[in-house]
């Protein structure tokens, strides 16, 4: 499995200790939780809701949508997780009357497509980065790290953490085509825990330990240009910036 290198662990810490984000900060207590239950089988990623553990961990819909114009532009997004002692496990749901993806590479623009993420953050309150994964229909991946405020007010984005982990989506439709009424599709992913090297060794994953995260759908409901609407499973405070602000992530708490 991917390990972080030496370059990349100097850039985080350098960024953790020359860096901190105190504005419009959401106390502990404030964040919402969501309920990460324990898989207790095998999951097998293939896109679909096979296994029982499904059917026991929390579902909840993307209710925070952005940059909406139409009354097709809302689509119900529905997002479970699971976990064991090697994975996270995520599931998403998604109603698509109109499918649409250009980006096949990685390290490419999927978020300009039909689009699953998540960004996670392993120590809770610690605001200065976190982990991002979006993945489109054709399962094209930006993995990054993201670093907030890093230099003079500025983001970054290091995209050479290419991380291994596995995704599968199923749709039903026509990609491209917006002459036709499409159904929707989903994402089914594994990240093993081994991703986030020791910076997921402070706060374990286990019963009763929370870490800070956001699930996101992109939404591209037409073939040309690059309008996209945003859902999200928490509350974000400036879509025109962008969706990186974890002052406004939720927790995953992991439960039995």
């Amino acid at each position: 499995m991917h390990k972080l290198s030496l370059a990349i662990i100097t850039v985080i810490l350098t960024s953790s200790f020359g860096n901190a984000q105190n504005d419009k900060k959401m106390a502990l207590g404030e964040q919402p939780i969501f309920k990460v239950s324990k898989a207790n089988e095998s999951i097998i990623i293939n896109g679909k809701m096979d296994e029982e553990n499904w059917k026991k961990t929390e579902a909840r819909t993307f209710d925070y949508t952005y940059n909406n114009l139409k009354p097709t532009d809302m689509q119900t997004s529905t997002f479970r997780m699971l976990w064991d002692e090697k994975s996270l496990y995520l599931f998403y749901d998604f109603e698509d009357k109109f499918l649409n993806a250009r980006e096949t590479k990685r390290d490419g623009k999927p978020f300009f497509d039909d689009c699953a993420e998540i960004f996670v953050i392993p120590v809770p309150d610690s605001l200065d980065m976190h982990f991002g994964f979006e993945v489109n229909l054709y399962e094209a991946s930006n993995d990054i790290l993201f670093f907030n405020n890093y230099y003079k007010g500025k983001d970054v984005g290091l995209k050479t953490f290419n991380p291994d982990f596995k995704t599968a989506v199923i749709y039903n439709g026509t990609i491209n085509d917006d002459s036709d009424i499409d159904k929707g599709w989903t994402m089914e992913m594994e990240i093993p825990l081994s991703v986030f090297g020791f910076l997921g060794d402070f706060v374990p994953v286990k019963k009763g330990n929370t870490w800070a995260f956001l699930a996101i759908r992109q939404d591209r409901n037409e073939t040309e240009g690059e309008r996209r609407i945003t859902s999200t499973l928490f509350p974000i405070y400036d879509i025109e910036k962008d969706v990186h602000q974890p002052n406004r992530f939720g927790l995953m708490k992991f439960v039995d």
